[in-house]
């Protein structure tokens, strides 16, 4: 996925409201813009950080820049971090169609938001003649502690844990389901479950694998001219 123009570069100022940033520009002008990520970004929202953001020429928006990227450094060096968790799912239908994700190669149908489960939506279902139907739901992945360790999720995630125990559902009635948890960041070397932050997710995660859930992490390749899903890292723990 490329961005459609070159990222503006600023300086973060303050998130706030959750779904706004003020960034002061490098070319010294302060901005507010829209902040597409509904969860802590725990690590990410430090003042005086480098971000990234968009710029949509729509005479209609209210914020004219979106918060897209932010440098972070672990003590190795800064990396960039892709904090919109609107590019997910487009990452992954890209990467799908491009049969660059060996696990879900061979479905031929691929639909987005589908209805499904209890007043849910799937991010993709996928669907060949003779491989029936494979449900596939996406989690942005951009929290780390530690170098090279990605972990998952942030903050606590109602929704999330619903959605393991609706793919487990779909694995009861003899349909294919795999979360796809895809890392914005580009040294991940592994994905772990933030079974502090979430301990709750961590065991119906684990309770969805049992019941025939399958999972796999994908780190994303990272620049400020475009996001592309790279290759699968091990979940550990």
């Amino acid at each position: 996925m490329r961005f459609p123009s070159p990222l503006v570069r600023g300086t973060l100022i303050q998130r706030y409201k959750r779904f706004l940033a003020d960034v002061r520009l490098d070319d010294g002008g302060l901005i507010t813009a829209t902040c597409p990520n509904t969860g802590s970004m725990l690590g990410l929202t430090a003042p005086g950080s480098t971000v990234w953001l968009s710029e949509s020429d729509s005479p209609t928006r209210k914020y004219r820049f979106t918060w897209e990227l932010v440098e972070a450094d672990l003590g190795q060096g800064p990396v960039l971090v892709g904090i919109n968790t609107n590019h997910p799912n487009k990452l992954v239908a890209e990467a799908v169609a491009g049969r660059r994700i060996k696990p879900l190669a061979g479905y031929p149908e691929v639909r987005r938001e589908v209805k499904y489960g209890r007043n849910s939506r799937i991010d993709l279902l996928l669907q060949g003649a003779n491989r029936g139907l494979c449900y596939v739901e996406v989690k942005n992945v951009h929290l780390s502690r530690r170098h090279g360790l990605a972990e998952f999720p942030d903050s606590v995630t109602e929704r999330g844990t619903k959605h393991l125990a609706e793919m487990s559902d779909m694995v009861r009635q003899g349909h294919r389901a795999m979360m796809v948890y895809l890392i914005q960041r580009g040294e991940a070397k592994t994905l772990a479950f933030a079974r502090d932050v979430d301990p709750i997710y961590a065991a119906a995660f684990d309770a969805a694998v049992a019941a025939g859930v399958e999972a796999i992490a994908l780190r994303c390749r990272m620049s400020t001219e475009e996001i592309v899903v790279d290759r699968p890292v091990p979940i550990v723990g």
